[in-house]
């Protein structure tokens, strides 16, 4: 009776481990897509086996009675999972942060004047730092812009202005914001965000150099942040 229950068990644990294996190409796409939008110091195979783990473990809980599609399941963790893994590469401390809003602004008025972003070298003859801080600094800027926006905004700040807001209260904050921007500026959130496409995509969309894609959404992101300042100014 024992042998009988243990193979049993065995070739349910087999079944479920060949559901993971099924999905495999569909985990590799999705953390394809997400290697799209991220710097280069983020490496595709870290992906890859954050997913799997995640996917294996998922295997083994999913019931077809309650979920009837397996993937619909679980992509939703499996890309919530590498987001975690996003988060845990966070080595911003409170100069990096600073940095970060300096070489913003530099970009920003510099891609007014010539309409497209200066490299790194310039920006550390500029802001009188290496440029491997530069690099440093512009890679973790990159990592932050895959996160929710609410998490952006919370997540990089030096004061506690953030920290006094509810998240839902933050995320209706963000929203009424985003109703005052133009259509264009709605649209690039969406295809952002919630379509994740990448900026070369987006370009394509929206019929705009790929640099100036990124200069508005940086300008959406500071708007929110300004906003947010003020409130906790007033507040």
């Amino acid at each position: 009776m024992l042998k009988t229950s243990n193979g049993y068990q065995s070739t349910i644990k087999q079944n479920q481990d060949n559901l993971a294996l099924d999905y495999l190409p569909a985990l590799k796409a999705l953390a394809f897509r997400l290697k799209e939008r991220l710097p280069a110091n983020v490496e595709f195979s870290d992906l890859i086996s954050i997913g799997t783990e995640e996917l294996i473990k998922l295997a083994r809980k999913y019931d077809k009675n309650i979920n009837d599609s397996f993937w619909g399941y679980a992509r939703p963790r499996v890309y919530g999972a590498m987001l975690d893994y996003l988060r845990s590469l966070d080595y911003v401390g409170r100069h990096t942060r600073s940095l970060i809003r300096k070489i913003d602004k530099e970009i920003t008025k510099y891609y007014n004047d010539y309409q497209e972003e200066p490299d790194n070298t310039y920006l550390s003859k500029i802001l009188g730092e290496e440029e491997e801080k530069i690099k440093e600094a512009r890679n973790a800027s990159e990592i932050y812009g895959i996160l929710p926006l609410d998490e952006q905004l919370s997540g990089q700040q030096e004061d506690k202005t953030y920290n006094k807001i509810e998240k839902e209260e933050l995320i209706e904050i963000i929203q009424e914001i985003l109703e005052k921007a133009s259509k264009q500026e709605q649209l690039l959130i969406q295809l952002y965000y919630y379509e994740e496409l990448n900026f070369k995509e987006i370009s394509e969309i929206l019929e705009l150099s790929e640099s100036r894609v990124s200069q508005i959404h940086r300008s959406i992101v500071r708007k929110i942040r300004q906003h947010l300042e003020q409130r906790g100014i007033n507040g």
